[in-house]
């Protein structure tokens, strides 16, 4: 009979003033509507949008390109490379023709292009304040070993067998902060954690937890560390942040009521910590299969929070999938918690998936920042800095520098005080106990500073620029 009335529906569809109550008569008969609205979080969400993270994706697509071609001219001899050179080089990274050039252009603060004095061709190099830069990341890389070793343990904790493959471990070492070296600074150098074992199936080498049994101190996550401080600073109700989760909706994110409902139920389920073995449990109940769907919310948590910028590719979680019982389709299950998390497709064309913990950014900005974290953030501001900035910064450099040449030359020449200001090199200067001066001539009171002295040696000095194109 449906099927009748829905056949003669399609019969009476052009738009007449005579078919008008018919074709209403018919859709109240064929249409179905539910009974009763459903308390569970929807499958399919839209996806609403959070400007300051995407606005931190693009500028961190600038300086990703920026550490492309960074290593291309570290690699070279004195750190400096043509600019042909460095184009050539860089379509092998995925850079067009021409594109490189062009591109260092728009950071100054970064790349400093100049004319070569003797083959009279375009030159790059790295700016001064670009290698304190890589000096600062480098210093606060190696500092915080110590912390790169105790997230490592946990990432093996969290894994099914306390094993992980390497090469996962390697392609995501920059975002929990491990060095290009971790294989021998970290795991090797810390025998009494970690090991190295090759798969006897495969040619995969893994890493192993060599603990028999887990840190209590370890196990605690973080969610429960801020469920704690919320319950002594503010005094909540134990049972409603038991197990529930930091949530905070992008803006524009509309909260109907019965998702509001469904949220304060799924708030309150129970679920199984991510450090905890779960073998040994049976998941054919629908209870259990909303404790070990809450327990993946929990793991991909505490997998955020365990990086050094609260930030990791979906592609690298799914590195991590097999390993820590995650869900297959992590992008639609992810988009469920839009509260908890956040995917940005900027910053590659919508080629990566860039994954948030929300409750650790405010306005774009790590709540909770660590030395790495601002000496990668140093590089955000170099590369945002604009070029007329730049421009007085070389035109200081420059005056400073020839400053410091015309007082080189004036002592070189003179060797005597001058009426306003004594220069002179304290690496040659003796302090006696009688006040006295040695210019490192050999005569402590012998020659005065009013006596002149020839100088044998030719008056010339070179430029430390020039210098290094000599080489």
């Amino acid at each position: 009979m449906i099927v009748f009335f829905s056949y003669s529906a399609q019969f009476f569809k052009p738009k007449h003033e005579f078919f008008r109550p018919i074709r209403f008569l018919l859709y109240n008969l064929t249409s179905t509507r539910p009974m009763s609205k459903s308390t569970s979080i929807p499958k399919n969400l839209l996806r609403v949008r959070d400007h300051g993270f995407d606005n931190y994706m693009e500028v961190e697509k600038k300086t990703r390109k920026v550490l492309k071609i960074r290593p291309l001219i570290l690699s070279q001899r004195n750190q400096t490379i043509p600019v042909s050179r460095l184009d050539f080089l860089a379509r092998r990274l995925g850079f067009e023709q021409d594109e490189a050039g062009a591109f260092i252009l728009k950071f100054p603060h970064v790349f400093e292009i100049y004319d070569h004095p003797v083959q009279r061709i375009l030159y790059c190099r790295l700016t001064r304040k670009a290698h304190l830069q890589i000096e600062q990341e480098g210093r606060a890389l190696y500092a915080q070993i110590p912390e790169a070793v105790t997230r490592l343990r946990k990432l093996l904790m969290m894994s099914n067998n306390a094993r992980l493959r390497l090469e996962h471990v390697r392609i995501a070492r920059a975002e929990f902060g491990l060095p290009e070296d971790f294989e021998h600074s970290v795991i090797l150098e810390h025998p009494q954690y970690f090991r190295l074992v090759d798969a006897e199936e495969t040619r995969n080498k893994y890493i192993e937890s060599v603990e028999k049994e887990k840190d209590p101190s370890l196990t605690v996550c973080a969610i429960e560390k801020l469920r704690e401080r919320e319950y002594r600073e503010k005094g909540a109700d134990a049972e409603d942040i038991r197990f529930s989760f930091i949530v905070n909706f992008p803006p524009g994110f509309k909260i109907g009521k019965y998702f509001r409902i469904a949220m304060w139920k799924w708030q309150r389920v129970p679920y199984w910590s991510p450090y905890e073995d779960v073998s040994g449990y049976d998941f054919r109940s629908i209870e259990a299969q909303k404790r070990i769907e809450k327990r993946a919310v929990a793991t991909i948590h505490e997998l955020l929070n365990l990086t050094v910028e609260k930030r990791i590719t979906l592609e690298r979680i799914a590195h991590f999938r097999m390993a820590m019982n995650l869900p297959k389709k992590l992008k639609d299950f992810l988009l469920q918690h839009q509260g908890i998390f956040y995917i940005s497709t900027r910053g590659n064309y919508g080629k990566i998936h860039t994954v948030f913990l929300r409750e650790a950014y405010k306005r774009g900005e790590l709540i909770e920042p660590n030395d790495l974290y601002l000496a990668r953030r140093k590089l955000a501001e170099l590369v945002l800095s604009s070029s007329r900035t730049a421009r007085v910064d070389r035109e200081l450099v420059n005056f400073e520098r020839g400053r410091e040449n015309d007082e080189m030359r004036y002592f070189k020449r003179d060797g005597r005080e001058n009426d306003e200001m004594t220069y002179f090199r304290r690496d040659y200067v003796d302090d006696d106990d009688d006040g006295s001066l040695d210019f490192g001539g050999g005569k402590k009171n012998g020659a005065q500073l009013g006596e002149e002295e020839e100088d044998d040696e030719p008056n010339e000095f070179v430029d430390a620029e020039d210098m290094n194109f000599a080489e």
